[in-house]
């Protein structure tokens, strides 16, 4: 793997004592950053005649066009910061700050290769830009080609299966369908409103089936990149109380580091849930007993969510990320529609049951596959490794589910319509048994999912501490949640405030 030496933003160095003023945060593999003698049009470098014996850097804008600046300030030098993409390697440094989706992302791959997340998650035209980037000077990228893992037979296949796939149209939407499940909402919704003054429960139990099914519907629009997608991305602010900023910091880091001990935030559900025996000094009381108290901590999971989207929202407001403002009016317009036509007795059970639902959905396809202690730089093979499917036996159970039952199909492919997920299972199948994928392609029936993941909770409740586990929130790792690059640094949801 592609190890580096430090996390979160690019490391700085004192210029007066000019130690390592060009080293990148890969320091172990680095050496002297210096502009590229031959560039990738656009990128314009200024005159250097009286300047290139000094440290330089990049300094890019939002369509990636960068121009050479001087790396120090009177007190500091910025550092090269490496990624691989398509056996490229590239100085993001002066993109990171540019990165719509946050700097945060680009920290995250320093000395490591980004192909298949970079092909994950954006559009065509993001997939182009990236490439008038500046490269790595060519002594950095040799190094760090000798040290990173070579690509699998997996990764190399999985992208030809991706250019096929995408030379298909799978990526085209099915607008019928979207607007049967938008229909479904609304009629929910409007159910629920209907019913909140006569019949409260029964309005309560609609509203918490909008909400859930809001959740999944925005989920698939905030990961799309089709111009519907674009559309519709405030839907999960609006519709569920969800911002999409929130969602994007917390749950793209999960698709890109799955079951990663210490960097996806998905698992770090301690001190009230312990997906693994814990070291003594990260143990809780509570985990005695979690197998018991699960569906209690699981119905709070919409409420934290809702909490930690505000937080994010006027977060993102005063750090000035883009969109922040109109995200935070489409989560006040959500709040406005919810207490004006619901009372409290309905629409705060409606929050607790539909995370109830929620995360009974979400936590069994990845609590019980493998766990991963340190990065995993086959990210095909690790998607496998530490997803699994449910088999629905039902129309209401494929519904509600809302595309999560095809969970390996949604993380190797996140920006795909869910609608395309049902006929792309066998094309997975076949892919896991031809590339002799470990564990194969892994499918459970919708109870029996659910029965595993209480076992867990069961087992690790009687398990002894083990000194030495991995920490849930990291343990010095690139990306680590507590590095302070992650949303959910010092703790998740009620684990702050306990």
């Amino acid at each position: 793997m592609g190890g580096v030496s430090g996390f979160s933003t690019p490391q700085l160095y004192n210029n007066n004592k000019h130690i390592n003023n060009n080293l990148s945060s890969t320091a172990r593999f680095s050496t002297v950053v210096e502009p590229p003698t031959t560039t990738v049009p656009p990128i314009v470098a200024n005159d250097l005649d009286d300047t290139s014996k000094e440290p330089t850097s990049w300094d890019c804008n939002e369509e990636a066009e960068c121009v050479v600046v001087p790396a120090c300030d009177e007190e500091d030098c910025r550092t090269s910061l490496d990624v691989r993409i398509h056996g490229d390697w590239y100085d993001l440094s002066g993109w990171r700050k540019a990165h719509p989706a946050g700097a945060h992302w680009i920290d995250w791959y320093d000395g490591r290769d980004a192909t298949e997340v970079m092909d994950a998650f954006h559009s065509k035209k993001g997939r182009e830009m990236y490439k008038r980037l500046p490269k790595s000077a060519e002594e950095t990228a040799a190094v760090l080609d000798a040290s990173a893992a070579p690509y699998s037979k997996t990764e190399l296949n999985f992208r030809k299966l991706r250019d096929e796939l995408e030379e298909e149209g799978w990526w085209e939407r099915d607008y019928k369908h979207e607007a049967i499940l938008l229909g479904i909402w609304g009629s929910l919704v409007v159910g629920a409103a209907a019913t909140a003054d006569t019949a409260p429960p029964l309005s309560t139990f609609l509203l918490a089936l909008s909400m859930t099914n809001a959740g999944w519907l925005g989920h698939d629009y905030i990961h799309g990149i089709d111009t519907f997608s674009n559309t519709l991305r405030p839907f999960a602010a609006v519709a569920a109380g969800l911002g999409q900023t929130w969602w994007s910091d917390k749950h793209n880091k999960h698709h890109a580091l799955t079951n990663e001990m210490g960097v996806d935030e998905d698992i770090a559900t301690d001190p009230f849930l312990f997906p693994w025996a814990p070291d003594p000094e990260n143990d809780s009381p509570l985990r005695k007993v979690q197998h018991i108290t699960f569906p209690v901590i699981f119905s709070f999971l919409f409420a934290l969510w809702r909490v930690d989207t505000l937080q994010v929202a006027v977060d993102s407001v005063e750090t000035k990320r883009p969109d922040a403002k109109n995200e935070l009016w489409y989560l006040l317009a959500h709040y406005f529609a919810l207490l004006t036509f619901f009372p409290f007795t309905v629409w705060v059970p409606a929050v607790f049951l539909s995370g109830l639902m929620s995360a009974l959905i979400v936590t069994p396809t990845h609590q019980n596959e493998e766990y991963f202690s340190e990065y995993q730089p086959d990210w095909v093979t690790a998607q496998f490794e530490s997803t699994r499917n449910a088999v629905t036996t039902n129309p209401f159970s494929e519904w509600l589910w809302g595309g999560m039952q095809y969970q390996l199909e949604h993380h190797l492919f996140p920006s795909m319509p869910r609608s395309k997920y049902p006929s792309l299972r066998p094309i997975l199948m076949k892919f896991a048994e031809e590339n002799n994928v470990p564990g194969g392609y892994r499918e459970s029936g919708e109870f029996e999912i659910l029965y595993d993941n209480w076992d867990l909770y069961r087992r690790v409740a009687k398990s002894d501490p083990v000194p030495g586990a991995p920490y849930s929130r990291g343990n010095g790792q690139l990306g680590a949640i507590d590095s302070g690059g992650s949303p959910g640094a010092g703790g998740v949801g009620l684990g702050k405030v306990m």
